[in-house]
């Protein structure tokens, strides 16, 4: 993923008016009290031609929500079902969000900018459409720290505080509120298409499968554009899937209506980072059952890549759609090598040797006794790279093998940034994430999130070229 600016001209889109009619609803932005920017993303903004607004311009467009010059007249609430924690809801669709506006980044890609918090919607149900200020400082952490570590993901690109007193359940009320502004590479998910089988609308959903193919992949649909988007979300997800795996993270609610076609991670509520390789962690404290615990993230993304296909089924028969569901376990395994190894900075070669070597990795990391991120920050390259307070950890058998079969590979790219001379690796453990949230709830010090995510940053240039 870049992490320089690339400069490019505004370039807005209407292209979702294609699907308009079928997928989305015309609706208000909420009127807000007061409009104080806290973060704002001009690095992503440059690669949309939108880093020359001032604040006041900025907070305008993403806190009024006044339109983009070229781009959608009124933002859209977007339509959808899905399956939630296995059960399906057909009472959701874009609650306290909307997309805003289209436009095309410096790599031609269509990009949309879609909101968290930004009023009631016909989807709202008994929500306030609202987001807490806590709410949209974790996303900004979760999107920049997977950004770094090389994830697809959505960017957080903006983040108003709002003025208003929100009451939660969750944490202590009244609150402060938010609204949030992402940057992302569509905002179609499966749980779209769901809603278009439930309904039986076929022909929207051949409609919104070309619209798809033509802008979020630069295919022209051919006669099934079913079977060519099935296969992007099959291995895009594979691919996503193992990137989480080598971060060390856990979306927490990988539901249907959470999984977008481009397979870029989006929607950050209780996501955390493992501290190790527990295959048990979870994120959500509502997740009894530990669904979408760590090691069965890639269970669970299958799973939901297979009710894409079974809406599909209303179109073509499922012996058609079974081969391309049962290429992702093959490539949840190349995927999965590429991001270990990519992560540790080694060259590939050969598969198998290099499943060998993420096994390995993977079993010495599953006796807990190091953290995921100070393993990788030790052995960036392959190498041991000087004293660790791991060091005792590293002196048992298993990580004594890992050892003996890493000193045949060699580095994928350079490993001279100066961040691999800090004394400890950057992370976002739940502890931190507290800490820079007190700063702000009791002194209103946005110091320590500015620190951080400048730290996460220099780490992603280090990664960035560590993996060549």
């Amino acid at each position: 993923m870049a992490t320089d600016p690339q400069p490019t001209p505004f370039r807005p889109s209407t292209a979702i008016d294609e699907v308009a009619d079928f997928l989305a609803d015309p609706v208000p932005a909420a009127d807000f009290p007061r409009h104080i920017l806290r973060f704002r993303n001009d690095r992503a903004a440059a690669q949309v031609g939108l880093d020359d607004l001032g604040d006041e311009g900025w907070t305008d467009h993403f806190g009024r929500f006044l339109p983009l010059p070229g781009s959608l007249p009124s933002p859209l609430a977007l339509r959808y079902h899905g399956h939630q924690f296995r059960v399906y809801n057909p009472d959701i669709g874009d609650g306290r969000g909307f997309l805003f506006a289209q436009m095309h980044d410096s790599r031609d890609r269509l990009m949309d900018l879609g909101t968290k918090g930004s009023g009631r919607t016909p989807y709202s149900r008994f929500g306030d459409g609202r987001l807490t200020l806590k709410g949209g400082l974790r996303e900004i952490l979760a999107t920049e720290m997977l950004e770094a570590l090389g994830v697809e993901t959505s960017r957080t690109f903006s983040l108003v505080e709002t003025g208003e007193a929100l009451q939660r359940g969750d944490e202590p009320s009244p609150t402060r509120s938010s609204v949030l502004v992402r940057l992302s590479h569509s905002h179609i998910r499966i749980g779209s298409f769901q809603r278009l089988a439930t309904l039986g609308l076929t022909d929207e959903m051949t409609r919104l499968a070309a619209y798809c193919l033509r802008h979020l992949f630069g295919e022209e649909p051919g006669a099934a554009p079913e079977l060519r988007l099935l296969e992007h979300v099959v291995a895009g997800a594979a691919r996503l899937t193992a990137s989480y795996m080598a971060a060390g993270f856990v979306h927490g609610v990988l539901n249907t209506d959470n999984i977008n076609v481009t397979a870029e991670s989006f929607d950050y509520g209780p996501w955390r980072f493992t501290p190790y390789w527990e295959l048990g962690f979870t994120a959500a404290y509502f997740d009894h059952q530990g669904l979408y615990a760590f090691g069965r993230q890639a269970h669970a993304i299958h799973w939901n890549v297979v009710q894409l296909a079974i809406a599909f089924s209303k179109i073509h028969d499922p012996e058609v759609l079974a081969p391309i569901l049962d290429s992702f376990p093959a490539t949840y395994e190349a995927a999965i090598v590429g991001a270990m190894l990519g992560r540790l900075g080694i060259a590939r070669t050969d598969e198998v040797s290099d499943l060998a070597l993420v096994q390995a990795i993977e079993e010495a990391l599953g006796a807990g006794t190091v953290t995921i991120d100070r393993f990788f920050f030790d052995w960036a390259g392959g190498r041991r790279r000087g004293a660790s307070p791991a060091d005792p950890a590293y002196d048992a058998p298993a990580f004594a093998a890992l050892a003996t079969m890493l000193e045949t590979r060699s580095p994928s790219g350079a490993g001279d940034h100066a961040y691999w001379s800090d004394a400890n690796p950057c992370s976002m453990h739940i502890e931190e994430v507290e800490a820079i949230w007190g700063s702000i709830d009791r002194e209103d010090d946005w110091s320590p999130l500015h620190a951080k995510v400048a730290a996460i940053r220099r780490m992603g240039d280090a990664l960035a070229r560590l993996r060549g």
